[in-house]
């Protein structure tokens, strides 16, 4: 099964100079965790609610001043739509996200996660390995 069968498409993205404000607004209206931050349809970072809590408010920033490009993280991982879910989902093991967005040309044409690859009923096996490698502690340090 490949990445284009199973991902998000329209995926929503936030520009790298919005407010850190307009991110967490735009987790809530399409209800997900994750926004990509792209710039003319190339993705530049992603940003996460963790990232959100972490890097912008647990730091005593001011979510309507600070920039989406201060605590999102830089060139994230990136797969294609003709990759194998297999080859994302391990990628998505190694690097322990739980989200992958999808390139094509330079350009977001959507966004593979875990949930996307466990309702594959071919695919519980991939995802619950992906699961467990994600969920180990990580050495990195923010």
């Amino acid at each position: 099964m490949k990445a284009k069968d199973i991902m998000t498409k329209n995926v929503a993205c936030v520009q790298p100079n919005e407010s850190v404000l307009r991110a967490a607004q735009m987790m809530k209206q399409y209800k997900c965790g994750s926004i990509p931050v792209c710039s003319g349809g190339k993705v530049e970072g992603i940003v996460t609610d963790r990232d959100i809590a972490l890097r912008c408010i647990a730091e005593g920033k001011d979510a309507k001043q600070a920039k989406v490009s201060e605590i999102m993280t830089a060139n994230p991982a990136t797969g294609s739509p003709e990759m194998d879910v297999n080859d994302a989902a391990k990628i998505m093991s190694e690097k322990q996200i739980r989200r992958l967005p999808i390139v094509e040309n330079n350009n977001i044409v959507g966004m593979l996660s875990l949930g996307d690859i466990s309702t594959e009923p071919a695919e519980k096996d991939t995802a619950g390995n992906a699961l467990n490698c994600i969920s180990k502690p990580s050495s990195a340090q923010m």
